[in-house]
């Protein structure tokens, strides 16, 4: 049976922490595409993979009592659940029964590659942002679906032996990769930079953005009612610590509202709650009850004007000006 993935527990390199992870079976230079455990690593030569009592897949160490890390959803009805690796190095959490609900999968949570049949877009999508395994950051507004796995023989439909892959790196660097055989290595056949300053995530730091217009002056700026985290940084031109509310400034319930910053794109929404079902001035209303939302916007643009709302609760991922305001 021809096997494309596999998952097991492993140590990489030299470390002596111990993993989760998925990787290309058929491939010799062991290319590790998932990891579950990146925060909280094994540190001895446990290690135990299993469905719990609760029905969720989880990682324990030693006496099993405490898991490193789980699946951590909630079931209801049967708990009887099992785990599953697909075909396309998707790890699957399903309901043991006649309909294989899928209660929980990997590729909704990934790191810094994107398989093939990945899909990112209007859909249940985690992107996390955790030490030593960096994160795919992309726009959720596009929908990017990458469709075949390796190349087919379109006559005999047979398994052929090429792979292909996109890494992104530490410094937003995109590269799409295709294993070759021959040579036993990947192969770089496209790659993506930034195109600007203002395109590398957090250039200019939390609570700020970056106007790739401005040739002259800085390209951050603080947001209205906050100021560099370090003034002298800011002086330099780096922006990487952000901006921090000003002091005596009113932040939740005592009179406070909005102020317009126009030609923006929004953060991504892992700091945003989004409600279809409002419109701008409920939106806004909605924002003010909340003393953890700091702004608001519209999820989506269509003809007749803009739709949905989108209650942003942090600044953690900063907007950019587009080019629409160039």
């Amino acid at each position: 049976m021809w096997q494309d993935f596999c998952t097991r527990i492993f140590q990489p390199g030299s470390s002596r922490n111990r993993y989760v992870g998925i990787w290309y079976y058929q491939i010799p230079q062991k290319t590790v595409v998932w990891v579950a455990n990146r925060v909280n690593p094994i540190n001895d030569t446990s290690g135990i993979l299993s469905v719990n009592s609760r029905g969720n897949l989880a990682l324990y160490q030693r006496n099993q009592t405490l898991s490193v890390w789980s699946t951590n959803i909630s079931i209801t009805g049967t708990r009887n659940s099992i785990a599953q690796l697909l075909d396309p190095g998707n790890l699957v959490l399903l309901q043991n029964d006649t309909r294989r609900t899928v209660l929980w999968q990997s590729f909704d949570y990934p790191t810094n590659t994107m398989l093939p049949s990945m899909k990112i877009g209007n859909r249940k999508l985690f992107l996390q942002d955790q030490p030593n395994w960096v994160s795919l950051m992309v726009s959720v507004q596009g929908f990017i679906s990458f469709v075949a796995s390796r190349v087919m023989d379109g006559a005999k439909m047979e398994r052929a032996s090429i792979f292909t892959t996109v890494i992104a790196s530490e410094t937003g660097l995109s590269e799409r990769l295709a294993w070759n055989n021959e040579a036993h290595r990947w192969i770089v056949f496209s790659a993506a930079l930034p195109q600007e300053q203002c395109d590398f995530y957090l250039h200019c730091g939390p609570n700020s953005y970056c106007n790739p217009n401005e040739r002259i002056n800085f390209e951050c700026t603080c947001f209205p009612g906050f100021e560099p985290k370090s003034s002298q940084e800011w002086y330099t031109s780096d922006g990487g610590e952000g901006c921090v509310r000003k002091r005596g400034v009113s932040t939740c319930r005592s009179g406070e509202g909005f102020v317009k910053v126009a030609c923006v794109k929004v953060p991504d929404t892992s700091e945003a709650r989004v409600d279809m079902s409002l419109g701008l001035k409920s939106c806004e209303d909605k924002c003010l009850r909340n003393c953890s939302c700091v702004a608001y916007a519209s999820a989506y643009y269509k003809r007749r004007g803009f739709g949905g709302c989108k209650n942003i609760h942090g600044f953690g991922t900063r907007p950019i000006y587009t080019s629409e305001c160039r």
